[in-house]
C-alpha cells in the first residue's frame, strides 16, 4: 500500500503542520524530567502517529506504543507502564506513545483515566498522547496534565503536490477531474487520498462519495466478499477501519451464518484462528506494530464469486428466534416460581428451576399446581427435552 510504502522516515519528509511539527521537535529536544507530556489533537490520517515514530527513530528512543481503546482500566495501564517508568535503565531509552487517548474516558474505564493522569503528572520519560477529538468536557482532566498541540488537516494544495509526486514515482497518472475529486473528498486525510488514488489506478472505484475514507463493518465485509480480485479485497480490508477484535468477529459471524461447504469452512476457520492468535499476541506483548500483518492474514478469506455476506450473528435466524422465545418463556416461568417460593427470579433460575426440572424429568417429583401453571411448566419441560 502506498500509505505504507511512502510513510515518512524523517521529520522533513512529512507534509503540512510545519509549525506544529517544529513545536513537537522543540519539546523533545528540550525535554528533561518534569517536562509536561504533549497531546497531539487532530483528525485521523494527518501524521500524529507518524511523527511519534519518526521522532523516536531520529532522537534514539525506544518507542512503546499503546492504544488507549484497548488499555482502558487502571490495572492494565499500571501493569504496562509502571515497569517502564520505574526501570528506564533496563528498558533502554524508552518513550511512550498512547494513541486514541480520547477513547479512555467513560464509565467502563474503571479508573483508567485517573491512572493515566497520575502517570502524566509524574512522568520520568517523554510521553506523547494522540487524540482525534478535543472534547473540552471529556478531556478536561487529561489536558490539565499535558501541553496540547493541535494538528490540522493537510491543505489541498499540499495534498495535490504530494500525491502528484508519488504518482510520478509510480509512473502513473490520474485525470484532472478524478484527482481534484479525491483531494476534496479526503478532507485533509493524507492516508485516505493515497489509498483512494491507488484504488482508482487498480480499477476499483467504490460507489460512495466517502471513497476509501471509512467503510463501516457491514459495507466493508460485503465489499470484501464481493471483490473480484485479490487487490480489490486487499484495499477493502485496508479501509475497514474498525477495532481488530471486531474485524475478526465480523468475519467469523458472517462465515458461520453463511454455512459454506465443510472444506471451505475448515480452511476459513484456520485463517481466522491465525488472525486471532496474532491479535492475542499483540494484546499480550502490546506490540502494536504486529497489527500491520492482520490484513495479510485475513486476505486469505477472499474467494472469487463468494456468496457469503455480512451477518452480525453466527446463528441462523431460526435459532436466534428460538433463543429469544425460550428466554422470554423461561423468565415468565421463573417469575411465577419466584412468587410462590418468595425468592428472586435470578435465584429461581440459578438454583431452584434446574433441580425442579431434573426431578420432574426423572419422575421423582409431582407438583400439586393449578391447571394453568401446570400447563405452562409442562410446555417448558417438553421444550427442554
Amino acid at each position: 500500500m502506498w500509505s505504507e510504502k511512502y510513510r515518512p522516515s524523517r521529520i522533513s519528509d512529512m507534509v503540512g503542520n510545519e509549525k506544529e511539527r517544529a513545536a513537537v521537535v522543540e519539546w523533545l529536544a528540550k525535554w528533561k524530567k518534569g517536562t509536561k507530556p504533549i497531546l497531539l489533537v487532530g483528525p485521523a490520517g494527518i501524521g500524529k502517529t507518524t511523527i511519534a515514530n519518526v521522532l523516536a527513530r531520529q532522537f534514539g528512543y525506544d518507542l512503546i506504543s499503546l492504544n488507549a481503546s484497548d488499555v482502558r482500566n487502571k490495572s492494565q495501564i499500571n501493569q504496562i507502564l509502571s515497569p517502564v517508568l520505574g526501570n528506564q535503565s533496563v528498558m533502554g531509552n524508552p518513550m511512550i506513545f498512547v494513541d486514541e487517548v480520547d477513547g479512555i474516558q467513560g464509565r467502563s474505564d474503571y479508573g483508567g483515566a485517573d491512572a493515566l493522569i497520575q502517570i502524566l503528572k509524574e512522568a520520568t520519560i517523554p510521553i506523547i498522547l494522540a487524540a482525534n477529538h478535543d472534547d473540552k468536557q471529556k478531556m478536561q482532566k487529561i489536558k490539565k496534565a499535558v501541553k496540547t498541540i493541535p494538528f490540522r488537516p493537510i491543505p489541498p494544495r499540499l495534498l495535490y503536490a504530494y500525491v502528484r509526486d508519488i504518482l510520478a514515482r509510480e509512473d502513473a497518472a490520474l485525470g484532472p477531474g478524478t484527482f481534484f475529486r479525491l483531494v476534496s473528498q479526503c478532507r485533509g486525510d493524507i492516508r485516505s487520498i493515497l489509498n483512494s488514488a491507488q484504488a482508482q489506478l487498480s480499477g476499483f472505484d467504490p460507489p460512495t462519495e466517502k471513497s476509501f475514507e471509512v467503510l463501516n463493518v457491514e459495507d466493508g465485509i460485503n465489499a470484501f466478499f464481493k471483490a473480484q480480485s485479490t487487490e480489490e479485497a486487499w484495499l477493502v480490508l485496508f479501509m475497514l477501519r474498525i477495532d481488530p477484535r471486531e474485524k475478526i468477529r465480523a468475519f467469523y459471524s458472517s462465515i458461520m451464518s453463511g454455512r459454506p461447504d465443510p472444506g471451505v469452512l475448515a480452511q476459513q476457520l484456520q485463517v481466522l484462528s491465525r488472525a486471532d492468535m496474532l491479535y492475542g499476541r499483540i494484546i499480550r506483548t502490546q506490540n502494536w506494530r504486529l497489527l500491520r500483518y492482520l490484513d495479510s492474514i485475513l486476505l486469505n478469506l477472499h474467494m472469487p464469486d463468494s456468496q457469503l455476506r455480512y451477518s452480525q450473528y453466527y446463528l441462523s435466524w431460526q435459532a436466534l428466534n428460538r433463543i429469544r422465545w425460550d428466554g422470554a418463556k423461561m423468565r415468565e416461568l421463573c417469575g411465577i416460581l419466584g412468587a410462590r417460593f418468595h425468592a428472586s427470579q435470578s435465584t429461581v433460575s440459578t438454583f431452584y428451576l434446574p433441580a425442579i426440572l431434573g426431578c420432574i424429568k426423572n419422575n421423582t417429583m409431582q407438583l400439586d399446581l393449578d391447571e394453568s401453571f401446570d400447563d405452562l411448566l409442562e410446555k417448558e419441560i417438553k421444550a427442554i427435552r
